[in-house]
C-alpha cells in the first residue's frame, strides 16, 4: 500500500509530510537523510486529508497557537523505538529532557546512549517532539534538522532560554 506526501514550507525549511490513510508516519527535513526513515512506494497527494490536517496544525505552531498537536500517528519502528518516541511525546511544551532522564523513565537507566539512537530515528520530527532533548550538560545535541531548526523550536517554545549558537 503506497504513502502519500506532500512538501510544505515552514520556519525551519522546507518539509516533507509523509501520511498513510490512518495516520502520519513521517515529517521529513529538506536534506534528511534517506536511510534515517526509510520510506518506499511514495505516492504525491496535495490533499490528502492527514496531511492537509498536519500541515494546518504545523502551521498554528509555527504561529505560537498550537502546543498539542491532535493528528493519529502511524508510528514504524521496534518496540523499544516506539517506547522512546512515546516518552518524547510526554514532554511538555517549553520543557526539555535529557537522553538519560528518558532511559531512567523508561525503566533502563544505562540505555541513554540506545535512547539517542532511537531519538535519532524519530520519523515523525516535530510532532514527536525529539528536539527537546538535549544532553546531560544542557547543550543541544544532534538533530536530523539541524542544530540551528532544533534552536528555533526550542525558543520557539520557551523565549525566555536562548538556545542559539
Amino acid at each position: 500500500m503506497s504513502l502519500s506526501y506532500k512538501h510544505v514550507a515552514s520556519p525551519v525549511g522546507r518539509l516533507k509530510l509523509v501520511a498513510s490513510e490512518t495516520g502520519l508516519v513521517a515529517i521529513l527535513w529538506e536534506n534528511d537523510n534517506s536511510r534515517r526513515v526509510p520510506l518506499t512506494d511514495l505516492v504525491e497527494d496535495e490533499n490528502q486529508h492527514i496531511l492537509v490536517e498536519t500541515e494546518r496544525q504545523l502551521n498554528e505552531y509555527f504561529a505560537g497557537k498550537r502546543d498539542v498537536f491532535s493528528i493519529p500517528l502511524d508510528m514504524r519502528g521496534t518496540a523499544f523505538q516506539k517506547d522512546v518516541w512515546q516518552a518524547l511525546q510526554a514532554i511538555p511544551f517549553g520543557k526539555t529532557l535529557s537522553y538519560g532522564e528518558i532511559a531512567k523513565q523508561l525503566g533502563r537507566p544505562a540505555a541513554s546512549r540506545a535512547v539517542g539512537a532511537a531519538n535519532g530515528r524519530n520519523p515523525i520530527s516535530i510532532v514527536v517532539p525529539c528536539h527537546r532533548v538535549i544532553g546531560s550538560s544542557g547543550k543541544l545535541t544532534g538533530f536530523a534538522g539541524g542544530l540551528d531548526a532544533k534552536a528555533l523550536l526550542l525558543n520557539l517554545e520557551k523565549p525566555t532560554l536562548d538556545f542559539s549558537s
